[in-house]
């Protein structure tokens, strides 16, 4: 879905009447909170979460902690449950020859950085995780799901968009009330430039909590894009920010197209964003998730073409005090060494 616009202007008509839903939303989510039994996996378990649907980056950020965990001198392994595909698992994304229609778009973007592991059922996942040679799962997703234990929890959030209007789905963004994420969590993670998450921020550090922050970047200086004449397209949470992220750049938008969060591309739609780049002589490019999902075996015709003249602009997340960040991973991990049957990090 498309991240409606109600979420993020001051509560009106339209949320007013979603009100009841939400209150069903959040019911439902305390309810499977009480009936769940989380279990503890046989390695330590970081999980990245949102607060709110989608647009944070959250992503991204969870490459970027598996590559510190792993500089720390861990073997990581993301656990998925591999949103938008239609194997529950658990099972092993093959980079090479998954497709996002199986196992997802994020797990295809996640296995090209560490092995990943698709599994609705989380803590079969993490099983699955530890007999393939993994010393810690990170969660890409399930901050919500209680079916397993998270020895650290770090939550994202958007500092230009903060939590919306701060209500519930689908009246608003929010997965849970913001201070019961924050109450198992480890650290907040803020994401970017704004001061729509001040509040938040204020009552994380009020709570003890660790506050980074962090920002998603091209990769490399982005020369190549300066003055190139463009067709920006997007399926992701929040495309405008990946259109001024291309902006910034000096990269030419002649054309922008934004499709929902996940989207699976048609030949229709294919075959229209190719018209369109020939008509204005301009390069497509995408992000890194959309260029995965493009990826997968099997395509043909107007999708193959649409993947072949697309680029995407490859980012990562740079954290303004990584240092600190290392060393909150290393006391959660170390703690978690402790309190279950780990072994010693």
């Amino acid at each position: 879905m498309r991240t409606p616009d109600h979420w993020y202007r001051p509560p009106g008509g339209l949320a007013r009447a979603l009100m009841p839903l939400a209150r069903l939303y959040g019911a439902a989510a305390r309810l499977k909170t009480r009936i769940v039994m989380p279990q503890r996996a046989s390695l330590p378990v970081v999980c990245i979460g949102n607060i709110t649907a989608g647009g944070t980056g959250k992503t991204p950020v969870a490459i970027a902690i598996a590559h510190r965990l792993a500089a720390l001198g861990e073997r990581p392994a993301f656990l998925t449950r591999g949103y938008g595909g239609r194997i529950t698992g658990p099972v092993l994304v093959d980079r090479d020859r998954a497709r996002a229609v199986d196992v997802g778009d994020e797990p295809l973007l996640l296995a090209r950085h560490f092995p990943t592991i698709v599994s609705a059922d989380r803590p079969k996942g993490a099983d699955m995780a530890a007999h393939s040679g993994a010393t810690v799962v990170v969660m890409d997703d399930g901050y919500q799901n209680p079916s397993l234990v998270k020895d650290a929890g770090l939550l994202v959030v958007d500092a230009g968009a903060g939590l919306g209007n701060g209500l519930l789905i689908p009246a608003g963004p929010l997965r849970e009330p913001a201070g019961e994420a924050l109450d198992r969590a480890a650290a907040l993670i803020v994401m970017g430039d704004g001061h729509a998450a001040d509040g938040l921020v204020t009552d994380a550090r009020r709570r003890g909590l660790g506050v980074v922050h962090g920002r998603v970047v091209p990769t490399g200086d982005g020369a190549e894009w300066r003055g190139k004449r463009v067709l920006a397209y997007a399926g992701i949470g929040r495309p405008e920010k990946f259109f001024e992220t291309l902006d910034g750049l000096g990269a030419d938008i002649r054309e922008t197209q934004m499709f929902a969060d996940h989207h699976a591309f048609s030949d229709d739609e294919a075959a229209g964003l190719l018209a369109r780049a020939r008509d204005g002589a301009l390069a497509l490019v995408t992000t890194e998730k959309d260029l995965a999902r493009l990826a997968g075996a099997g395509h043909s015709g107007a999708l193959a073409e649409l993947r072949s003249h697309s680029r995407a602009l490859p980012v990562e997340v740079r954290f303004d005090d990584g240092h600190a960040l290392d060393q909150l991973l290393k006391s959660r991990l170390n703690a978690a060494t402790t309190a279950g049957a780990y072994k010693a990090f």
